[in-house]
């Protein structure tokens, strides 16, 4: 057995004990498409910055080490820009958790924003055939990368250049629409380009909203239970709105998880002490209670019913959801 089968079986089995890849075809995409081709090289967090391990390094020591962390359960900051990391490959135990949450089906058309490595693409590939699986970045290298990449493991998805906000219309209509990037509201483009019954499984607000599609302009649903930390979306999205002041407020709150979660997602329309006492009174919500909206121009997030009594836009927009 290679090296990298032995390493890729081992990751698979981590990921399972994880409770994800139920779906044994699923499982068999993870366990069949290599990462390793994905992450020609890497970069890993060193003392003053970061240090740069690749697989055709002379010294087969560090060779060694880049393969093994091709296979950790881990993202990879596989882009770097003036010293910061701009991309990266995900966590894989992540990506299988939100590919299952897809709840993909044998023919079903697949969009993906954001075609990073190419890794994702490639497990589409394998679970849904090349053909019924398109991936879309603004960035020309990215997707050129990406390209290459699959090329290398055998697969040829449609892999466009452009605007992610836009979706990617001459290849609708689509079943499912899944973001590797976060959004501060869902763009319209997508549920328009779904057809009805669709999924679109989006990170926001360090969370991941899974949405059905009702109709035109139509859908709604509730958050996963999982948090998800990707890099914001590029193009004609809307732009990121800050962190909010949280000053007076108590460190054991402000340091939470999921009242971060509350703020990221009421962040300008409701104001952070007024979100605490909310968190309070409804003893510290989950991810879970919370939902979003999307109906024509308007989007609004609530907690428990998408009716009331506690609703926020998602779009700086005036609208009345529920009449009010």
């Amino acid at each position: 057995m290679s090296a990298d089968l032995a390493l890729r079986r081992d990751l698979v089995r981590r990921i399972a004990a994880g409770g994800a890849l139920a779906d044994p075809a699923l499982r068999a995409a993870f366990e069949d498409v290599p990462r390793h081709l994905f992450v020609p090289y890497y970069y890993e967090a060193a003392p003053g910055g970061h240090v740069r391990l690749w697989g055709e390094d002379p010294d087969q020591g560090r060779r060694e080490r880049w393969l093994t962390g091709a296979y950790a359960d881990a993202p990879l900051g596989t882009r770097m820009r003036d010293g910061d990391l701009v991309s990266s490959s995900s966590q894989p135990s992540l990506m299988a958790r939100m590919l299952e949450a897809l709840d993909l089906r044998d023919g079903d058309r697949v969009l993906e924003i954001g075609a990073g490595t190419g890794y994702n693409a490639a497990l589409l590939c394998h679970r849904l055939g090349e053909a019924n699986v398109t991936t879309v970045d603004l960035d020309p290298e990215i997707t050129e990368s990406a390209r290459t990449h699959l090329e290398a493991a055998g697969y040829h998805p449609a892999v466009i250049t452009g605007d992610g906000a836009r979706g990617v219309p001459a290849r609708a209509p689509f079943d499912k629409v899944v973001a590797t990037c976060t959004v501060d509201a869902v763009p319209e483009d997508w549920p328009a380009q779904c057809g009805t019954g669709a999924l679109i499984l989006a990170p926001l607000a360090t969370g991941l909203i899974r949405l059905r599609v009702a109709g035109p302009g139509r859908a709604e649903g509730r958050f996963l239970h999982t948090p998800a930390y990707f890099v914001p979306l590029r193009g004609t999205g809307s732009p990121p709105r800050g962190t909010p002041y949280t000053g007076g407020l108590p460190r054991e709150s402000v340091t939470n998880e999921l009242f971060r979660f509350l703020l990221e997602l009421t962040a300008g329309s409701l104001d952070p002490y007024e979100a605490h006492a909310l968190w309070r009174r409804e003893q510290r919500p989950p991810r879970e209670r919370f939902g979003v909206t999307v109906d024509g121009g308007a989007q609004w997030a609530w907690l428990d019913d998408p009716q009331g009594p506690y609703t926020w836009p998602l779009r700086d927009r005036p609208f009345s959801p529920g009449g009010r």
